[in-house]
């Protein structure tokens, strides 16, 4: 049977129009623990349909691992923060992984994190 670590770790993917937008998300949603840890990779080139035409840009990924009970607030929050009108904003559960790792990621999305006591 999997840790719980496993059953309620998430990866989720936000894109961003350049690094500054994904940079500044990625910093508050740690820093407010709606997530462990944000990847930023980029540039990416995305290819889209929007508003009825074929569109291309040069965008900035956000891979995000956070737990499920979490993902509701963090996509709220993202969509707060981000300057798209529909933002790429995709949850992925993980089925399995290092499990030191998932357990760090349930651990820095704790408000009891023993890392903050003093």
């Amino acid at each position: 049977m999997e840790s719980a670590a496993v059953c309620d770790a998430r990866m989720v993917f936000v894109t961003t129009g350049n690094e500054v937008e994904a940079a500044h998300i990625a910093r508050t949603i740690v820093e407010e623990r709606l997530a462990a840890c944000v990847n930023i990779v980029g540039p990416v080139q995305s290819i889209y349909r929007w508003e009825g035409a074929v569109e291309q840009a040069r965008e900035h990924l956000m891979i995000i691992k956070t737990r499920a009970p979490l993902c509701a607030r963090l996509r709220q929050r993202v969509a707060e923060l981000h300057s798209y009108d529909v933002p790429e904003i995709i949850e992925v559960p993980l089925d399995g992984g290092h499990r030191p790792y998932l357990d760090w990621i349930l651990q820095s999305t704790s408000s009891e994190d023993p890392a903050d006591e003093p």
